[in-house]
């Protein structure tokens, strides 16, 4: 998941749900769903791998190489509620 802010061990609560699946129920929301909610405990705050992109025109000695790694965060679900 992208960077959310907190510190390793902080406990956040996730209300933009879209979807849930009990067993053969599953609700969908548009966009979101009101009712539900995720809490979680922030694992580790990281930096994704590296991305390269390299743009080059053919004989115009143009080149430009720029490479990018994504802050992530990794999350454990603690408890997934439904109101």
């Amino acid at each position: 998941m992208e960077k959310i802010e907190g510190k390793e061990g902080d406990k956040i609560t996730l209300s933009e749900v879209n979807l849930i699946s009990d067993g053969d129920k599953i609700e969908i929301g548009k966009p979101v769903l009101a009712k539900a909610a995720v809490k979680a405990t922030i694992k580790k705050q990281i930096k994704g791998e590296k991305v390269i992109a390299f743009k080059y025109k053919p004989k115009k000695r143009y080149r430009r190489k720029v490479g990018h790694r994504q802050l992530l965060t990794i999350l454990h679900l603690d408890k997934i509620s439904v109101k």
